[in-house]
């Protein structure tokens, strides 16, 4: 173990791991004073990294030319997980009014989905972009369950579910509707895998705390069998990220586990409080952006990022 900073470094727990990290490379804290840090997404055109401070109703974004770090957006609607679209725009879930949003290049705001079959969405969490245009995003109901991050309100639809909206046409779906409280997802490089984490251990004894695989169908639209992925060792798996050799990144309770393509758990980069989510960033996407709860973390590896 070590770290320029106490409680963090890297663990190895497979030999495997060692190929992953930078013997000299150090955790660095490059900002602190979130309440619940998440959603971070990396901007390549801009060099910015845009994060959600989701009890303080703001976006941050910190900038790689200068490392400072200022407010994006101020009265977010409790904006949560972010990722970045084809055409370099902002897609955000918004626990505030239960809607996912586009943020057009001019600064307007586009909804892409804020109800199904005329019911209001719960609280989306975490969304992704397909190469089809299509948007995949959760939608637990931890927004509504509080007013910590969000507003407590009734939960409308019949349950937790995944949900994918059509690229062309903007027609919401359910994908997957077996989820207790579906967080977390990514493709794998191939998209022939949707990986979707469930943390229903946060409400449920003896909860869900893992990820699962679910296969994507032929015709790109839906999904077909699922398995359980990866298992939490610590917390719970929120937000992650796959790297080019099919590695899951993923947040925990100890900051980032590393999971390897057949579910093993091979590493953990420490972090010195509980991680949200997580992202690769840099000219070269081989940088870890990392949102602990009350600050952005970051730490050079020797892997690279999915695009």
């Amino acid at each position: 173990m070590f770290g320029e900073l106490d409680g963090t470094g890297f663990e190895s727990i497979d030999p495997a791991f060692g190929a992953c990290f930078i013997g000299h490379a150090r955790v660095e804290r490059l900002w602190t004073g979130a309440r619940w840090s998440e959603g971070p997404a990396w901007f390549p055109a801009g060099r910015y990294l845009i994060w959600s401070d989701i009890p303080n109703n703001r976006m941050m974004r910190w900038d790689e030319t200068d490392g400072s770090v200022s407010v994006f957006r101020q009265g977010s609607n409790n904006s949560n997980g972010n990722t970045v679209d084809g055409q370099g725009r902002l897609v955000s879930c918004e626990h505030l009014t239960r809607r996912v949003t586009r943020t057009e290049h001019d600064g307007s705001i586009t909804v892409i989905a804020d109800s199904y079959q005329g019911k209001r969405l719960n609280s989306p969490n975490d969304v992704v972009v397909k190469s089809d245009g299509s948007i995949w995003f959760t939608d637990p109901s931890y927004g509504i369950m509080m007013d910590y991050e969000g507003e407590r309100a009734e939960v409308e639809q019949s349950g937790c579910h995944v949900y994918r909206v059509d690229g062309d046409t903007g027609e919401v779906n359910v994908v997957a509707s077996d989820f207790d409280k579906p967080n977390g997802l990514a493709f794998s490089a191939d998209e022939q895998t949707l990986f979707v984490s469930d943390t229903g251990a946060t409400h449920t004894e003896n909860g869900a705390k893992h990820i699962r695989a679910l296969n994507v169908n032929s015709d790109g639209k839906t999904l077909g069998a699922s398995r359980v992925f990866a298992s939490c060792t610590n917390g719970l798996f929120d937000g992650f990220r796959l790297d080019r050799a099919g590695r899951i990144w993923t947040s925990a309770a100890d900051g980032v586990h590393c999971i390897a393509p057949d579910g093993g758990l091979i590493g953990k980069v420490h972090i010195p409080e509980m991680v949200g989510n997580l992202c690769f960033g840099g000219p070269k996407l081989n940088r870890l952006f990392i949102a602990g709860t009350s600050s952005l973390y970051a730490v050079y590896l020797n892997v690279n990022g999915l695009r």
